[in-house]
């Protein structure tokens, strides 16, 4: 799929998706239900609880900022997402350690009916916690260097393992985004900014997902010497849309500043309650690259 995406082009390859899909809708092909049925067996929902509270103690300054940040709802009264941020500043983005991953094991078994998940996001999940656990489970985390409140900040940077630990890549992505996160280290500056991923890929195969970033960067070999290509105005949720190379690619250093020239000038320009994707749909990708350029 990668290949046709970068033959094709996102937008023609969208385009012949959903060509494909109007035409398989016309079929009148239905899915069968005995088949749905057995499927669905196979995500049928724990056994929870009823009646449980639905009151969080926020008492504690530190528990509740995670809590606003890290804890998403849940469809079942009295649960809770907690989800694991694997982004520390400085650290490997989605890199654990096995006495870590003990941990989250043996809190997935005694909290979240023997359930954790991964994200694609690097991430980690609990998906099914009691409300009344979440202290236990946030003091565990918190005691194992786990309890990071940056989900879907600009130090929430997905990146692929790059030129450090694959074959295929043509630059390394490891210490840009750990030269990214110690430049946004500061949680207030990183909750100003509110939304903003950042993604990251040692060469075109996309492992990174950079072209789907609000902040894309892209790892290519130029002449035998790593380069950076910088893209703006990506995005993988509902509003997907293909990020824009921004001009001229950058060193490794070079491209961490041109990273936080972008970001300051979404700051100059930003309107109240605006995230950096929905200011660059807006104003357009010349206001960036005069920041980005001069």
């Amino acid at each position: 799929m990668k290949i046709l995406v970068h033959e094709l082009g996102a937008e023609e390859f969208a385009r012949q998706v959903e060509e494909e899909f109007a035409h398989f809708v016309t079929l009148g092909t239905d899915f069968p239900q005995a088949e749905y049925d057995r499927i669905a067996a196979y995500f049928a929902p724990p056994p929870f609880e009823t009646g449980l509270s639905g009151e969080i103690d926020r008492s504690d300054p530190a528990f509740a900022l995670w809590v606003d940040r890290q804890v998403a709802a849940h469809k079942a009264p009295g649960y809770a997402i907690a989800n694991i941020s694997l982004k520390p500043i400085g650290g490997i983005p989605g890199d654990i350690s096995a006495e870590q991953m003990d941990l989250v094991a043996d809190l997935a078994e005694r909290y979240s009916f023997d359930e954790l998940r991964a994200t694609h996001a690097q991430n980690l999940v609990l998906p099914h916690v009691r409300k009344s656990d979440l202290y236990a489970v946030w003091q565990a985390l918190d005691e194992a260097g786990l309890a990071d409140v940056n989900l879907d900040l600009v130090s929430d940077i997905i990146a692929c393992p790059g030129l450090d630990y694959c074959s295929l890549a043509n630059a390394r992505s490891i210490p840009v985004a750990q030269k990214l996160a110690e430049r946004f280290a500061d949680i207030d500056r990183q909750r100003d900014l509110g939304e903003l991923k950042i993604k990251i890929s040692g060469c075109i195969n996309a492992c990174g997902h950079h072209h789907a970033g609000h902040i894309g960067i892209l790892g290519v070999d130029r002449k035998g010497t790593e380069n950076y290509q910088l893209l703006l105005g990506g995005s993988g949720a509902e509003d997907t849309t293909p990020a824009k190379i921004t001009g001229p690619g950058f060193d490794e250093d070079g491209v961490v500043d041109a990273v936080e020239r972008a970001i300051e000038r979404y700051r100059a320009v930003r309107e109240p309650g605006e995230r950096f994707l929905d200011t660059y749909r807006r104003v357009g990708m010349e206001p960036f690259k005069e920041a980005i350029y001069g």
